[in-house]
């Protein structure tokens, strides 16, 4: 028999097919449905990209209210997920607190039974999908106040998405600079396409399980430091790295101690990530409004050093990493922060898996000990 070809870690393996997203290998652009990300979010909401990745086009007027109007109410927190966070132990990872809100909401939505012959329809599961998208910036905004011993802000109907999140994460109005900064972001944190949670998500998916399950799958699967974290970890070297003229000797130690510099390099991109000069942009506006250069110089300086020695470029997190910092996220947020936005993927690809699923149930070549028998006594 053959020896069967191991790709480890899956590597260019097509595992399947997605309408949803991809890089464009020509441009080098990741791609919305079609559309450039870095157009996206030059000109959309972070609400009318949701709709463009549920449905296939960008929203109408009346779709985009939809949205809204029944996204709306399910923006407080509720009594039910403040009880099960209040009831985590002080100091819980963020992450946790975020998988135990959504098990808690998909208990509460009746998904007990799985996706048999006659579940959800695709309409009831788009239902879901908006709900939960409607509620984790409360969730995601109390685990940041709850950290400082503060209430919870309740949402106001009048703002945005990116709006109301920061208004309830810090209770005061946002400069219109930081939200822009902050949708930003979020689009371009969306959607990736078969990444490593939203194959988890979909993975659970095809086993005709519920649309929270394979939600609180990803999120497990993103709190791996290996796939979230690293905007998080980006802002633990600045910290730790302190001024720019620190950056130089800083990495060279770094480098001869063989440590791992988060925020560089990416399995996809080659050439530098197509998202970095969107963000990057956001981070410069931010450090203008906030009169903050010695963080930029810092940026600056920590990615021409390791570009002239290692030849690899930044990836979203190396930008969003401060820009989070000076919208005043704790740097534990951030990577909840990374599921508000990937949600809406990972539901998108959910949705899409379940139209026309195949159980996901990949072979394994055996490395162990040859067939044995027990000895005899």
């Amino acid at each position: 028999m053959t020896d069967p070809v191991i790709h480890a870690g899956l590597a260019d393996v097509y595992a399947g097919t997605t309408a949803i997203s991809r890089v464009n290998p020509d441009t080098n652009s990741l791609l919305y449905r079609g559309y450039p990300v870095q157009e996206l979010a030059d000109t959309q909401s972070f609400e009318a990209v949701a709709l463009l990745l549920w449905n296939g086009e960008l929203p109408t007027d009346a779709e985009l209210e939809w949205l809204r109007v029944d996204g709306r109410p399910h923006r407080p927190l509720r009594d039910d997920v403040r009880a099960a966070l209040d009831a985590l132990p002080e100091g819980a990872h963020p992450m946790d607190e975020l998988r135990t809100a959504v098990s808690v909401i998909g208990a509460r939505e009746g998904e007990g039974e799985s996706l048999h012959e006659g579940g959800p329809t695709r309409a009831e599961n788009l239902a879901r999908s908006l709900r939960l998208f409607a509620a984790l910036p409360a969730i995601i905004a109390y685990g940041q106040r709850r950290r400082h011993g503060l209430d919870p802000v309740p949402p106001r109907e009048d703002l945005t998405y990116a709006q109301n999140f920061l208004w309830m994460t810090h209770g005061t109005l946002p400069d219109p600079v930081v939200v822009d900064a902050f949708n930003r972001s979020m689009i371009l944190y969306a959607e990736h396409s078969f990444n490593a949670s939203t194959f988890t998500a979909r993975v659970i998916a095809s086993t005709l399980s519920d649309l929270h399950s394979a939600v609180v799958g990803a999120i497990g699967a993103l709190k791996g430091p290996l796939h979230g974290g690293a905007n998080e970890m980006v802002m633990h070297t600045f910290d730790e790295i302190g001024t720019a003229a620190n950056a130089g000797p800083w990495l060279d130690t770094a480098l001869a101690e063989h440590r791992k510099i988060m925020g560089f390099g990416h399995r996809v991109y080659k050439h530098g990530d197509s998202r970095v000069p969107t963000m990057r942009a956001a981070l410069g506006s931010l450090v203008e409004h906030f009169a903050r250069p010695d963080l930029l110089d810092l940026y600056e300086a920590l990615e021409r050093e390791f570009v002239e020695r290692k030849g690899i470029y930044p990836n979203l997190d190396y930008p969003s990493g401060p820009a989070y910092h000076l919208m005043g996220f704790d740097t534990q947020t951030f990577t909840p922060l990374f599921v508000a936005a990937r949600v809406i993927g990972w539901t998108a690809h959910i949705l899409e898996q379940q139209e026309n699923n195949t159980l996901i149930r990949p072979r394994a070549g055996y490395d162990g000990a040859p067939e044995r028998h027990v000895p005899a006594r």
